[in-house]
C-alpha cells in the first residue's frame, strides 16, 4: 500500500494518506477558490481512514463555514491542510500538500463558477455528481 506524507508550510502539522485516492479533480466553486485564494483547487479525496495526522494534531484549526466541509489548518503558520467531508466519510486533501503523490485529475467539478476556463478534455460538471447529490449535468470543454 502506497503512503504519502504532507505538512503545513511552516512542519508544526505532519499528516500521512495511504491508499488511493477515491478522486482527484479541479474544484472551481466560490468556496474553494476563496479558502485556497486561487482560481481553482485541486484536490484528491480520500476515505477518512486514510488520513493520519504523525504530528502537531494540537495545532490544527477547524473552520466549518457548511456542515459539508469542516476546512482544517495549521494554528501556527496558517498553511492549509485538508478539509473533512462527514457527509461522504471523505476527506480532501488539497494536491499541493502532497508532493509525491502524482496528481491525475479525472473531473472539474462546480465549473459553472468558473473564472478559469480549462481545455484540458476532462469532463466538467456544472455542480457535482449525481453520488454526491449534485445533478451530474456535464458542461462543454
Amino acid at each position: 500500500m502506497s503512503e504519502y506524507q504532507g505538512k503545513c508550510f511552516c512542519g508544526a502539522v505532519e499528516f500521512t494518506v495511504g491508499g488511493a485516492p477515491a478522486a482527484m479533480g479541479y474544484c472551481h466553486c466560490g468556496s474553494c477558490r476563496h479558502w485556497s485564494a486561487g482560481p481553482v483547487n485541486a484536490f484528491t479525496l480520500w476515505p477518512t481512514s486514510a488520513l493520519r495526522v504523525t504530528r502537531g494534531a494540537e495545532h490544527i484549526g477547524t473552520y466549518s463555514k457548511s456542515s459539508m466541509t469542516n476546512r482544517k489548518w495549521c494554528r501556527q503558520c496558517g498553511g492549509h491542510l485538508f478539509g473533512e467531508h462527514p457527509g461522504l466519510k471523505l476527506v480532501d486533501v488539497f494536491a499541493a500538500m502532497i508532493p509525491t503523490l502524482k496528481f491525475q485529475p479525472g473531473v472539474h467539478v462546480n465549473y459553472q463558477d468558473t473564472v478559469l476556463r480549462m481545455r484540458d478534455g476532462l469532463p466538467k460538471l456544472r455542480d457535482f455528481p449525481k453520488e454526491f447529490g449534485g445533478s451530474g449535468e456535464m458542461l462543454p470543454d
